[in-house]
């Protein structure tokens, strides 16, 4: 079921959502070589507790972690580990808050001091592309238009994989609502989108295959062939003007360009 929120319920939302972001940010700012995920996870367990949030995933279905970390080659639902970052690594958060009675949820990729140029173009292509599918998220176009822009952008274009086990959602006082949102599809199906409808996009593209894999831990999963993943997220509030984002980047963005551990700060 399709749950259209208020005007007022918009707003709570909205103050949910931008705590993600500020969440994001407090981690950005230490993010270097050396730290672990354990280390990440706890810090942002702490920011969101001392900002009267619950962590959305901790115990959701059985996940023991406030936190989802993905390093490398991990797509999405990484379990945070004691392996220290290394230069060069790419690491997916993933943080959602419940406060007020309704949740946000935004996902954000870090490169770790120098990476690869290939893996530079892959971060790049994958947050483009987020913005090309929120573009679609008008009321009035479909569901499948938001897929469409963004396996177009990644997939056509640049020849990397989408991700087809994984897509976004509906956001609300659940963690999870209808309807789903791949990143691929065709373009007038599915669902029309109407006023007041939230959506959690979040590309999660592959620079190799779209297959992947599930560890036995029963969460993480990983790109088939091992080649590094990329994730972003926003949330979004469907309007008859155009897409609302509900999250923000700007404050994860700051302290990107703050950390000179993080690629990123030197472009």
């Amino acid at each position: 079921m399709i749950h259209i929120k208020s005007k007022e319920e918009i707003e709570i939302m909205r103050h949910s959502c931008l705590l993600v972001g500020e969440a994001h940010a407090v981690i950005a700012k230490e993010l270097k070589a050396g730290i672990t995920p354990h280390y990440i996870n706890k810090v942002v367990e702490t920011f969101i507790l001392d900002n009267g949030g619950t962590p959305s995933f901790k115990n959701y279905h059985g996940y023991p972690y406030a936190t989802c970390i993905s390093v490398n080659a991990a797509v999405v639902h990484g379990f945070p580990t004691d392996v220290p970052l290394k230069d060069g690594d790419i690491i997916s958060l993933d943080i959602g808050i419940y406060k007020n009675g309704f949740h946000g949820d935004s996902a954000y990729t870090y490169a770790i001091g120098s990476i690869a140029a290939d893996v530079q173009q892959l971060l790049r292509v994958t947050k483009e592309s987020l913005y090309i599918g929120i573009e679609k998220a008008r009321a009035g176009n479909r569901i499948g238009d938001i897929g469409a822009a963004i396996q177009e952008y990644t997939e056509k274009k640049h020849g990397y994989g989408v991700v087809r086990d994984l897509v976004g959602h509906g956001l609300g006082r659940s963690m999870h609502e209808d309807p789903q949102v791949p990143n691929y599809g065709k373009r007038g199906t599915k669902e029309k989108l109407k006023e007041g409808m939230v959506l959690a996009i979040e590309p999660m593209i592959n620079m190799g295959v779209k297959e992947v894999v599930h560890l036995e831990d029963g969460w993480t999963i990983l790109t088939k062939d091992g080649k590094p993943s990329a994730h972003f997220e926003h949330d979004v509030h469907v309007t008859k003007n155009g897409p609302d984002i509900l999250s923000s980047f700007e404050a994860i963005e700051a302290a990107e360009k703050a950390n000179p551990n993080l690629f990123w700060s030197h472009s």
